[in-house]
């Protein structure tokens, strides 16, 4: 149990440094107007993009490995919950930046770097509270 969630821990972190820095490949994007620097950041934000995502779904399987192993008391833990819908959010975070991806990739983002610069902030807070609600339990 504790090697799986060692790894579990591993892939969060994997998971979240993409999901951090990704959104700042948008800002950068999105504040810049030379067409060859915007050719590498898209290139950048595909690679990262699919580089990452196979780290979510490495995490979500070892997470249900753990859940597995004591499923009656995640059941009753109203902190297992919260912590379930953070991620559930995340994972639609996670597929909107695909769409972000998609459409700097395809020259259609009209996003100015400031709404990027609020999006980038998102996964930050979800982190804070995840973690708080992993370690210190609160409900």
């Amino acid at each position: 149990m504790l090697w799986m969630k060692a790894l579990h821990i591993i892939f969060v972190v994997c998971w979240f440094a993409g999901l951090f820095y990704l959104p700042r490949i948008f800002v950068y994007y999105a504040a810049t107007d030379d067409p060859e620097t915007r050719r590498t950041l898209a290139l950048m934000a595909r690679k990262l993009y699919r580089f990452v995502t196979p780290f979510m779904y490495i995490l979500a399987a070892l997470g249900v490995g753990l859940f597995s192993m004591n499923p009656d008391y995640y059941l009753q833990a109203p902190w297992f919950w919260l912590k379930m819908t953070a991620m559930a959010f995340l994972v639609v975070y996670h597929i909107q930046c695909g769409r972000y991806v998609r459409i700097i990739n395809e020259h259609r983002d009209d996003h100015s770097h400031v709404f990027y610069r609020f999006f980038n902030e998102v996964p930050v807070l979800f982190l804070f509270a995840m973690v708080i609600l992993v370690v210190v339990k609160p409900f």
